[in-house]
């Protein structure tokens, strides 16, 4: 039993409680739904016992639903990685029981608030350009994304290593020497000291994060998604869009392909999560619209096609308000 844990939940999910005042878990985060899982998954492991109340959500009997459990169970611990989001947990219970009846998937996988598998968006087989794509300046590769930067569905704040090629030649002396001396501060506990350098650090645009228990220097950049305009916040459906951006990039490291510089400062770019293309997921999930005055692909287009055909996300409404016309109805004199 050893690295059973391990197994099941992997390094980011936690075990949460299988209480039936939560039934059924009562989830709506991503990871909760998919830590329910795991930990229901590890009792069973330990008990030979299936959820109580499962048998509200799916038609077959309980000794079904052990064998279901156990053919899950191993599944889970040979995935390396375990399931981390709930999409992965979904295909990961859709192919061990396509065999099953569809009701009894779909109860189950409603038990755990996973989504049901006619919602999951298809990606391109290709991933990240091995070589960079015509247009292209420069890519690197950022620091995991802490939630707080997700401003909405289509701009995010990142951290990049200033070992990464791509900034290690631009760090300014004077942050190099701060991130020195705040080091000293620290190993001498003179906090005062060490967070005065830390906001002098921050003040020039980069910061000093804890990765792995390693302190890590890195530069600030903003980045807005190349060819996609999302929902202001203000705007109906701009917290869906946000929260849809979130569950793709939160905690991930991405590889980010910049073309260059918005009016505001931004690096417009495309984003790579897990070889996911971010803005086909935006798209095909209609969390936001083609911005086809900033951009002709037409790839993106029949992507936000595909969703308005589905109706799906933002296209649920007969006649949303394009985020460009918001901006301009709505612009302060």
């Amino acid at each position: 039993m050893g690295n059973a844990l391990t197994f099941l939940y992997g390094k980011c999910c936690k075990p949460t409680t299988t209480d039936e005042s939560l039934a059924p878990h009562s989830v709506s985060a991503s990871t909760v739904g998919v830590s329910a899982l795991a930990h229901d998954l590890f009792n069973f492991e330990n008990t030979s016992q299936v959820p109580q109340g499962l048998g509200r959500y799916v038609q077959s009997s309980r000794k079904a639903q052990a064998k279901w459990y156990r053919k899950i169970l191993e599944a889970w611990k040979q995935a390396k990685p375990p399931p981390q989001t709930a999409e992965e947990a979904t295909r990961l219970v859709t192919e061990v029981l396509q065999r099953n009846q569809k009701a009894d998937v779909e109860g189950l996988l409603s038990f755990y608030g996973l989504p049901l598998p006619h919602t999951l968006v298809e990606h391109s087989t290709q991933g990240a350009p091995v070589s960079l794509p015509e247009g292209i300046l420069f890519e690197f590769q950022t620091l995991p994304v802490d939630p707080k930067a997700v401003a909405d569905g289509d701009t995010i704040t990142v951290y990049v290593s200033t070992s990464e090629p791509v900034v290690a030649s631009s760090v300014p002396k004077e942050v190099n020497l701060a991130a020195v001396q705040r080091a000293k501060a620290r190993e001498q506990r003179n906090y005062p000291k060490a967070d005065e350098l830390h906001q002098k650090i921050i003040d020039s645009g980069y910061r000093v994060l804890n990765i792995k228990n390693e302190e890590v220097l890195a530069r600030k950049f903003r980045i807005r998604l190349k060819g996609i305009d999302a929902p202001e916040s203000q705007m109906p459906f701009g917290k869906e869009s946000q929260q849809g951006l979130l569950k793709i990039v939160q905690w991930k490291s991405l590889k980010v392909l910049v073309y260059g510089e918005d009016q505001y400062g931004r690096c417009l770019g495309d984003l790579y999560c897990n070889g996911i293309f971010v803005q086909e997921e935006m798209l095909k999930k209609g969390l936001a619209w083609h911005y086809i005055a900033c951009d002709k692909r037409t790839v993106l287009a029949k992507w936000e096609k595909e969703a308005r055909q589905k109706r799906i996300g933002l296209w649920a409404s007969s006649n949303p308000e394009k985020p460009w016309d918001w901006r301009k109805n709505n612009r302060r004199e």
